[in-house]
C-alpha cells in the first residue's frame, strides 16, 4: 500500500511542478496529493490499530493479574 501510496504523491508533485502559479501548485498538491493519501493510509491503519489496542489491552489485564497473583503469594 504505501508503494502506491509514494507513487501518487511523485505523480501528483509532478503535476504541482507544472502548474502555473505556486499557489496553485501548492493547493493541487495538498487537494490531489496529501489529502487522499492521508486518508487512504489512515483508512488502510484501522485494523492494524485495532489490533495494536487489543494487543495493548491484553498485556495490561495480564499484567493486572500477575500483580494480583504477586500479591497473594506474599500472604502465603
Amino acid at each position: 500500500m504505501y508503494i502506491i501510496a509514494i507513487g501518487w504523491l511523485y505523480v501528483t508533485a509532478l503535476v504541482a511542478l507544472n502548474e502555473a502559479s505556486v499557489i496553485s501548485g501548492i493547493i493541487s498538491f495538498l487537494f490531489y496529493g496529501l489529502l487522499p493519501c492521508g486518508l487512504l493510509l489512515w483508512l488502510g491503519g484501522s485494523k492494524v490499530r485495532r489490533q495494536r489496542q487489543r494487543y495493548r489491552e491484553l498485556l495490561a489485564s495480564q499484567r493486572a493479574n500477575d500483580d494480583d497473583r504477586s500479591d497473594n503469594k506474599s500472604d502465603q
